[in-house]
């Protein structure tokens, strides 16, 4: 079992970045797929970007293609989502989640674990 702690959220204006990071403990992230997604206030959670197990795929969401970036650091065992060009839709707390599956997955069902959320706010 692995467990996951985000960091690197806060406030920054639009246009700005943030870098988020899930760093991996009980387990090498190199075990897992991984992902990110996002809860805005009375909204459900939805995909952001995912990178499979090998790290040789990404994809992302279409609302934030171009602008995000996920990477993974198997020696730092910690997963990274670059965010850059930020807008105040972007706005929401962020989760980094594991899954057992090799390839990219892009439902919140398919991961196994997650971690407890950092929050991003973006002023316009």
């Amino acid at each position: 079992q692995v467990q996951l702690v985000e960091s690197g959220g806060g406030l920054v204006q639009a246009g700005g970045s943030l870098r988020l990071s899930c760093a991996a403990s009980g387990r090498t992230v190199s075990s897992y797929g991984m992902g990110w997604f996002r809860q805005a206030p009375g909204k459900e959670r939805v995909f952001v970007a995912a990178i499979s197990r090998g790290g040789s795929s990404t994809d992302y969401a279409d609302s934030v293609k171009g602008r995000f970036t996920i990477s993974r650091d198997n020696a730092k065992n910690t997963i990274y989502l670059q965010m850059n060009s930020l807008e105040p839709e972007d706005t929401a707390v962020y989760y980094c989640a594991a899954t057992t599956y090799y390839s990219v997955r892009y439902s919140s069902g398919e991961y196994n674990y997650w971690g407890q959320g950092t929050q991003v706010t973006v002023s316009s």
